[in-house]
């Protein structure tokens, strides 16, 4: 059995793995999902990558996890990279769950399409406090377009801004690219928060990590919302040895 810790993204508190972490034990698994910093409600949102990066990393090493599968999804991936050059010892493996994979010295928002980088600057300038809340337009449509309008209005009801100076970092990746921890890229086939195509999550992302094992589902960019026991099922594949 493995022990999983999973990272969410952007708008996100650990609480939205819920039911995936239910699926992943009643199959005799551990799993643990921590909040990163600068999320959730009334937390200090002038935060840096660096601070959610440190966050993950005491996280795992206060509850003394070892030889743990790292899984990150969306703006995730960003984070189990820089984790894993500080306690790649303690990691079987990394899942990338249609997750950004940057290249060395990029930040986040090199890696949006241009109209969205200027959508997100808009958002930046209009919340006053250096955050983005998503419009429940774009959650709808890119985000969970797999499920009922009921799931959509309920899942976005748990977002909560997001700090934006973590999306505008540059990141150093010279060591992530350095180690050799196994990796998958666990690909969901209509999430469109990427376009498809040029911008996609795969292959553009997934290939980024040289060698790596591909595995894929139907679903949206939400299917911890959308089809939460079928994303267990592809994360116990895709971090198995």
């Amino acid at each position: 059995m493995s022990t999983f810790v999973l990272v969410h993204g952007s708008w996100h508190d650990g609480s939205a793995w819920n039911t995936v972490i239910h699926s992943l034990e009643a199959q005799g698994h551990q799993a643990f999902a921590p909040t990163i910093a600068g999320h959730g409600k009334g937390v200090n949102i002038n935060v840096n990558h660096a601070q959610y990066t440190q966050s993950i990393v005491d996280y795992i090493v206060n509850k003394d996890l070892t030889d743990i599968v790292l899984l990150g999804h969306s703006f995730g991936g960003t984070i189990i990279a820089k984790v894993a050059e500080v306690i790649h010892d303690r990691i079987r493996r990394l899942i990338f769950l249609d997750a950004f994979v940057l290249n060395d010295g990029e930040s986040l928002i090199d890696n949006a399409p241009p109209g969205s980088q200027v959508l997100f600057d808009a958002l930046v300038r209009e919340s006053g406090d250096q955050t983005i809340m998503l419009p429940f337009e774009i959650w709808r449509e890119a985000f969970l377009n797999d499920a009922e309008l009921d799931l959509a209005k309920s899942s976005y009801a748990q977002l909560l801004p997001e700090p934006y100076q973590p999306w505008i970092d540059k990141l150093d990746l010279k060591r992530f690219y350095a180690l050799s921890i196994p990796k998958s890229y666990l690909y969901c086939t209509e999430d469109n928060v990427l376009p498809q195509g040029e911008w996609g999550w795969h292959p553009k992302m997934s290939n980024r990590l040289g060698l790596f094992r591909l595995v894929q589902m139907p679903g949206g960019h939400e299917v911890m919302f959308s089809n939460p026991v079928g994303l267990a099922e592809k994360i116990i594949v895709a971090g198995r040895d």
